[in-house]
């Protein structure tokens, strides 16, 4: 069956896109379920309106309401949108999706759609929702439906309580195993950010993506304030917005926060993001800062993972060596700088607060965040050529001289791609990303790592090993020359990041 063309109006997502449609135009009568889930602001919401505007379905946002007004509002939005109305009130939810699916399944013999959006929120009042769901979904696995209907119906629930969403279709949910779609929607990546929001020069995007990422609603929220020119605006445009106390961004991460109904404790999963923002990544580490064991926060450490707000990453030479981040850049900058200088920031001095943090932002936001673009590009956009061969996901890395009683940080380590299993770890690039120029000290030290990493028992560095250096303000003229000389040294500057393979 032919699937509803991509709308205009639509940035990217063409994979998204491709793949909801899909899901949207089965071939024959029956009944389909579909989850899509992701952080609030990434453009779930939007996307979801235009597939059903598209198949010309129904869009029904939730709100947090008890049940009666819930069901009321679900009616109301199949009357507007299908010139439809039940015959007496919704008894239940049960009652509610048999209807609203029997008319849809009997509305000629296109595809038909129905999206219920901030599903979460229904679920708070209604936790019998997923058995309607699932009530209805094992009566289409008999045929019962089939049998009446002459179009195929499609339910999409749309969330952004992670947590929530993600327990949909897992464990002993109601609904595991009855979703032909499961789709997370992320932000976009860099690249595309830099072209959702028209910025042409690199340090500039840069500089806006440090600060809220690939967040897609970011860009509506701040549209009366313009866009930066150049790194120069930043400071200007950071005070009208997320350090303006009359702006929408200035309590994000608070939002943000509180949309999940797990985190119930909000001191302790605030002190457990704090430190992760200050830089504590190990489970010791992050319990340290709250006084407490890392079996006290473990539970605090899941919830964050599932929920979103931070990323955790495994070693990729030792089992079992956890190491966390914070997920999204708003956050990330809202508790090293607006939860630090609250005071004053509501006493609009965000020029001033500016321009005491801008070492902190240097070191604790624009460092981190260039680290992990260097690392998304190294997985998504280089070349084999770039990496000598085929590697694997990267990752950061700890290698210890213990000789010399000093650890380093390694930024970008990526093993071989398609080595044998076994016991020998090939590594197939080191890489040391800096957001400050780079002279030509930072290759000896590479060097210096990749000795050290070689030397380490059941690991070895693959013939074609490449050394890569990133630096955002680039490398100087020694650097440039040094790695000219080597065939096995790459330099990557924001150009190539943004536009080079």
């Amino acid at each position: 069956m032919k699937t509803p063309a991509r709308p205009s109006i639509l940035f990217d997502r063409e994979v998204e896109w491709v793949d909801l449609s899909r899901f949207a135009s089965p071939p024959r009568p029956g009944l389909r379920l579909g989850i899509v889930y992701g952080r609030r602001r990434f453009g779930k919401s939007f996307l979801l309106r235009r597939l059903a505007e598209a198949v010309d379905g129904v869009y029904h946002l939730a709100l947090r309401e008890e049940r009666r007004p819930a069901l009321d509002r679900f009616a109301a939005s199949l009357s507007r949108q299908l010139q439809w109305a039940p015959p007496q009130p919704f008894r239940d939810w049960i009652d509610a999706m048999q209807q609203a699916v029997g008319v849809l399944g009997t509305r000629g013999t296109r595809p038909q759609v129905l999206v219920i959006d901030e599903y979460p929120y229904l679920c708070e009042s209604n936790p019998d929702l997923d058995s309607a769901i699932q009530a209805l979904m094992d009566e289409a696995s008999a045929g019962r439906l089939a049998e009446r209907w002459t179009a195929p119906v499609s339910i999409v629930l749309c969330g952004s309580a992670m947590s929530v969403m993600t327990q949909i279709l897992s464990g002993t949910s109601p609904l595991r195993g009855r979703a032909a779609l499961d789709m997370p929607l992320a932000a976009f990546d860099y690249r595309q950010a830099r072209g959702y929001w028209g910025i042409g020069d690199p340090q500039t995007a840069f500089a806006i993506d440090t600060v809220v990422g690939g967040a897609a609603g970011y860009k509506d929220l701040t549209a009366d304030i313009g866009i930066p020119d150049s790194p120069g605006d930043l400071p200007a445009w950071l005070a009208a917005t997320v350090l303006n106390p009359s702006h929408v961004l200035f309590r994000e991460d608070e939002y943000l926060l509180r949309e999940d109904p797990r985190i119930s404790d909000e001191a302790a999963y605030y002190s457990v993001l704090q430190a992760v923002a200050n830089g504590r990544t190990t489970p010791t580490r992050i319990a340290e800062a709250l006084a407490r064991t890392s079996n006290d926060i473990s539970h605090h450490l899941g919830v964050m993972t599932t929920a979103g707000f931070i990323v955790r990453h495994e070693d990729l030479l030792a089992d079992r060596r956890p190491r966390y981040r914070v997920a999204d850049p708003i956050v990330r900058f809202h508790h090293l700088i607006n939860r630090r200088h609250r005071a004053r920031l509501e006493d609009r001095r965000g020029i001033e607060v500016w321009a005491e943090s801008e070492a902190t932002y240097r070191s604790g936001i624009a460092g981190p965040h260039f680290e992990s673009m260097c690392r998304l590009w190294t997985d998504r956009h280089a070349s084999q050529a770039t990496l000598g061969g085929p590697a694997g996901p990267s990752a950061s890395l700890q290698v210890n001289d213990r000789r010399a009683r000093q650890s380093f940080e390694l930024d970008v380590v990526a093993l071989a791609g398609g080595a044998p299993d076994g016991a020998l770890r090939t590594v197939q690039l080191i890489g040391e990303a800096k957001s400050h120029r780079l002279d030509v000290d930072a290759l000896g030290r590479l060097d210096r790592i990749g000795a050290l990493l070689a030397a380490r028992s059941g690991v070895t560095l693959a013939p074609t090993a490449k050394r890569l250096l990133f630096a955002a303000d680039g490398f100087t003229p020694e650097l440039a020359a040094a790695a000219a000389a080597r065939t096995d040294v790459e330099l990557v500057d924001l150009a190539r990041l943004y536009e080079g393979d």
